[in-house]
């Protein structure tokens, strides 16, 4: 891809009409001889390597622990001690490029458990390799990266791909779609949503203080195909994700999950405006607060939809029927509240708990359940291993799902990095009212690094 590749999606149109192939295919993998079991093991176990398993990497790791563990990579293997203490057969590396090219005939599928910045170059290389992939979200840090994770996965429809964003495969989310389809709130015009996050540094510029690496941690690996800076405890192990080079902020951090929900169930494309306000902006790292809005045109029989996007502790204004004994804003970690014609539903970040605000309303509804009609699964991490040995694509799969929600929310990221409105086209999804800066939506990489 060029550096002044300018911000459309027209370039991958044809990998989102790939995608629709995936709904053919007709038997499982294993029957097409794309999964076959090592000799020796049981015939149900795969073979996974994991990258990143320190943190929520081991998170990860334990969530595929049914099936062979066979490598691990970790740039800090203090923070992977655990794994390593858990799993003392999987064969330990700290550049997972030196593990997915020694293990690569011994292993169906991969983890990528990294910050942000690696998300793409790591996806890539398993998805080239021909390897299952699972991805923590956001899917990638930029929207080019997404865009070319997305036709990358458009092109291999038989390679199992999951983005980590549990609450897509668990209960709540699919009352919510069912409640919602049913009428139970009527028509949907607009989605408040709020977390607790950052819970790490932001708002601040780069520090000129030097300090020495940790010996047990490898910097320049961790830097991947970021651009070369000194190590410094404000950018690893933890506090990355509030610095543009290595992560996408608190919105980029939780709206994966938290407006999962709004895009499944509304069946959200592009939107047509993109609001942001927020504090100070600072050159290299996302702002303290934010609140972003997105403005979704009325398509078919849906309306127009606003969501509203709040973080670092701001909350939205309490509505005025809200029940008195129901504590606002309910969770101060994070929530939803969607407001329809007819009434209004509370959940999680995960969409976990759902309920009807109006509380003679919810007791209706509990007295006379939607019936179910979406199937329930196992959880994120037995969906993608099931998937892969059914043949079937889950359901916050790269190609047709986790990719353009990613970008969805890339675009609030950008619009605050920005500082301006965007003004798009709710069709092509091409930005109409300014371009923004080539590095920041394709970066260069180091030389060693590539998709």
């Amino acid at each position: 891809m060029s550096r002044d590749r300018q911000l459309d999606r027209r370039t991958v149109v044809t990998g989102l009409a790939a995608a629709g192939a995936l709904a053919a295919m007709p038997k499982p993998l294993h029957a097409l001889g794309e999964y076959a079991a090592p000799q020796g093991q049981p015939s149900q176990k795969l073979r996974i390597a994991c990258i990143g398993v320190g943190g929520m990497g081991h998170s990860d790791v334990r969530g595929v622990s049914s099936e062979n563990l066979v490598a691990f990579a970790d740039v800090d293997w203090r923070s992977a001690e655990r794994a390593f203490r858990e799993f003392p057969n999987a064969k330990r590396y700290r550049d997972f490029r030196e593990m997915l090219e020694k293990e690569r005939n011994n292993i169906d599928a991969v983890t990528v458990s990294t910050p942000d910045h690696t998300h793409a170059v790591a996806a890539m290389m398993a998805l080239k390799m021909g390897k299952h992939v699972y991805c923590q979200k956001p899917l990638a840090r930029t929207i080019g990266e997404v865009r070319a994770l997305q036709a990358e996965a458009a092109r291999r429809p038989r390679q199992i791909t999951q983005m980590g964003n549990q609450g897509h495969a668990q209960e709540g989310i699919r009352l919510i779609r069912e409640w919602v389809e049913a009428g139970v709130i009527g028509e949907v015009s607009k989605i408040d949503y709020w977390t607790n996050r950052p819970i790490w540094p932001q708002a601040r510029n780069r520090s000129s203080e030097m300090h020495n690496v940790p010996p047990t941690f490898d910097w320049n690996l961790w830097l991947g195909p970021a651009q070369e800076r000194p190590w410094h405890p404000s950018y690893a192990p933890f506090n990355w994700r509030g610095w543009w080079d290595f992560g996408t902020g608190a919105m980029g951090d939780m709206a994966c999950h938290i407006m999962d929900a709004a895009y499944w169930v509304l069946g959200l494309k592009y939107p047509a405006r993109v609001i942001p306000e927020s504090t100070q902006l600072y050159a290299e790292m996302a702002p303290a607060q934010e609140r972003i809005t997105y403005e979704f045109p009325a398509i078919g029989s849906r309306r127009a939809v606003e969501l509203v996007w709040r973080d670092g502790g701001l909350l939205p204004p309490k509505p005025t029927d809200w029940p008195a004994d129901l504590d606002f804003p309910h969770s101060a970690t994070g929530g939803q509240i969607w407001h329809g014609t007819k009434g209004m539903i509370l959940a999680g970040t995960y969409s976990e708990n759902p309920r009807l605000v109006n509380d003679q309303q919810w007791k209706d509804l509990q007295a006379n359940p939607v019936p179910q009609k979406y199937p329930r699964t196992g959880g994120v991490y037995q969906e993608w291993i099931e998937a892969i040995k059914g043949g079937t694509q889950p359901g916050s799969n790269f190609a047709s799902y986790a990719a353009p929600m990613t970008e969805m929310i890339l675009l609030g990221c950008l619009a605050t990095r920005m500082g301006q409105t965007l003004e798009l086209n709710p069709d092509t999804g091409a930005i109409t009212n300014v371009q923004a800066p080539s590095e920041w939506v394709m970066p260069t990489y180091r030389a060693g690094w590539s998709l």
